[in-house]
């Protein structure tokens, strides 16, 4: 099997976190550390190159090169086999905790013994954790937070994970059964962050010819007695991920498919005479849509999105049919990396796909110079860059690169930049990257700090969580909400699927406040641009619409607003 780049540097990563563990020599540990760290600067895939192609890779090191041909030649590291050998899963899931580096794991298994994550619990409830040198009551108190964080997450799967699977299977359903009424329904068709399972609605008189297909795929492995007559429960093969298919009439199906996707909240909703929407759909007789469906129940059409038990009905009340955020509103993408910090591609690349992808316009923002782990820009190789962007302006005309940075906020709420570096860019996108142990007070008046600069254009990923792995910087929502609103900053829906955030739940109150929202990649690379569709599917849930998104203005627009930003600085607080 050949490994890509991002996969060997994982298996590099591994190797000397597992060295690490295990008391290694500090020059070997290092040696597979900075291994990873050559190939990462290193933007051409290595993956099945022969020796001979590897010395001509520029800027690859004599050391990284020859690790390089072993995973070529093998698909792992001789090392990486041995420590894993040599150590339990339960100690290697341990590295995985929020905190736990491999010094801490290592003292915790030689000193107590600890070879999994209940054992760990049971020494944390038992007070043991905190007697071992250099940990304390505090640090044992973070450890417990992280596997309850971690139990809580078990069987989940984030949204972008769990998507191609329902996609395929839907796709395929329909194939083989060309006049099936067939739909994703639940917390997928909702485009929850996070979904336990695949949930699917048929409509057919078919179902036992259905059922027998279902069986007869490979890809698919039934639990009988979670199933029955009318519906068929199992999981996919290659991954854990739960699958329930349930089975209507056809003539039920539009009903169902409503009452199948909204979430409890929904269908408890109050709609007059003492009635609950779930009761009142349920009474519909044979829609053709679910827009009748809606429309027999006199309401307006809520799209899927919104089906969450929250804004909804006031929302369509007021708005009428909702044109909630679409893919083609968007004119331009910002929060994009390059080669420059720790980007894969090109600043050109990056741009020129933007172009090629039909957009206006492009923001880059590499990291700042606090990032010095993702490689952050001094100010003369901001110098540097801001001199290709103005040669590229020139030759991707009209297309528009706009020079921006994302700006780390240290941890008394000040940019890692003077003004003087500042003023060099267009935009300026102030975020969290270290420091992410503070209280929410503490958090919160950091974030605001950074909010008052004036030359703080947008704020992004406010929490900087990382669901299902981390949870975010504990913030006061409604507070940093409140002074982007009154310092007129813009706050960025990440769409990276891993972090999305604003989380959704807090659009609606943004944009009560009039807050301009932007839907960005946090693109490390070409692909990464895809990354959109995930933010808007956020906005939409959050009833979300084109004009109060930042980045579907045009090119001329977003010149006006950021040369009108800079030249008021001086009138704002």
């Amino acid at each position: 099997m050949t490994l890509d780049n991002t996969s060997m540097i994982a298996l590099l990563k591994d190797t000397a976190k597992l060295l690490e563990l295990h008391g290694a020599n500090p020059f070997q540990i290092k040696y597979y550390y900075n291994a990873a760290l050559s190939l990462e600067k290193i933007h051409q895939a290595v993956g099945g190159l022969s020796p001979e192609a590897l010395k001509d890779v520029a800027g690859l090191k004599p050391g990284t090169s020859k690790l390089i041909q072993e995973m070529n030649a093998t698909g792992t590291l001789q090392r990486w086999e041995q420590l894993t050998a040599a150590t339990p899963r339960g100690v290697q899931e341990m590295l995985d905790l929020r905190g736990m580096g491999p010094k801490k794991v290592s003292v915790i298994w030689k000193n107590l013994g600890v070879k999994s994550l209940s054992e760990l619990l049971k020494a944390c409830k038992e007070d043991k954790i905190s007697q071992l040198p250099g940990f304390g009551s505090k640090t044992q108190g973070t450890i417990q937070a992280s596997l309850a964080f971690k139990e809580k997450q078990l069987g989940k799967w984030h949204y972008a994970s769990a998507l191609p699977y329902a996609t395929d299977l839907e796709a395929q359903l329909q194939q083989a059964f060309p006049d099936l009424l067939v739909s994703l329904t639940g917390a997928l068709r909702r485009k929850m962050e996070i979904t336990d399972q695949v949930e699917v609605l048929v409509g057919t008189t078919q179902v036992k010819s259905v059922i027998q297909w279902l069986e007869e795929q490979s890809m698919l492995q039934k639990k009988a007695s979670f199933s029955g007559p009318f519906s068929w429960r199992g999981q996919f093969v290659e991954q854990p991920l739960q699958l329930t298919v349930l089975f209507c009439k056809p003539k039920e199906f539009y009903q169902q498919l409503i009452l199948q996707t909204g979430s409890q909240e929904h269908l408890a909703l109050p709609v007059g005479e003492g009635k609950l929407l779930g009761d009142l759909l349920n009474n519909i007789i044979a829609p053709c849509s679910e827009a009748a469906v809606y429309e027999q129940a006199r309401l307006p059409y809520i799209p899927p999105e919104l089906r969450e038990g929250q804004i909804e009905l006031a929302w369509a009340r007021e708005k009428g049919t909702p044109q909630l955020l679409t893919m083609q509103d968007l004119r331009g993408v910002f929060h994009t990396h390059t080669t420059y910090s720790d980007g894969r591609h090109s600043l050109e690349k990056m741009a020129q796909h933007c172009k090629d992808l039909g957009y206006a316009y492009i923001g880059i923002t590499d990291h700042s110079q606090q990032a010095v782990y993702a490689s952050g820009l001094t100010p003369e190789t901001i110098q540097r860059q801001h001199v290709e962007i103005d040669h590229l302006n020139e030759v991707l005309a009209p297309f528009k690169i706009f020079k921006g940075i994302e700006a780390d906020i240290l941890s008394d709420g000040n940019l890692d930049y003077e003004d003087e570096i500042l003023a060099r860019f267009d935009f300026v996108i102030a975020s969290v990257h270290t420091g992410l142990n503070m209280d929410q007070q503490s958090a919160t008046r950091r974030i605001v700090q950074a909010i008052k600069n004036p030359y703080t254009t947008m704020l992004a990923h406010p929490t900087s969580r990382l669901l299902l792995k981390r949870e975010g910087f504990p913030i006061n929502h409604q507070a940093v909400i409140d002074a982007c609103a009154e310092y007129g900053v813009i706050i960025e829906i990440n769409a990276n699927p891993w972090r999305l955030e604003l989380d959704w739940r807090w659009i609606d109150y943004a944009l009560s406040k009039n807050v301009w929202l932007s839907i960005n990649p946090d693109a490390h690379d070409k692909e990464s641009i895809q990354n959109m569709y995930y933010g808007v599917c956020v906005g939409r849930k959050g009833g979300l619409t084109r004009s109060c998104t930042f980045n579907a203005l045009s090119r001329e627009d977003v010149m006006q607003y950021f040369e009108g930003r800079k030249n008021n600085h001086t009138l704002r607080p």
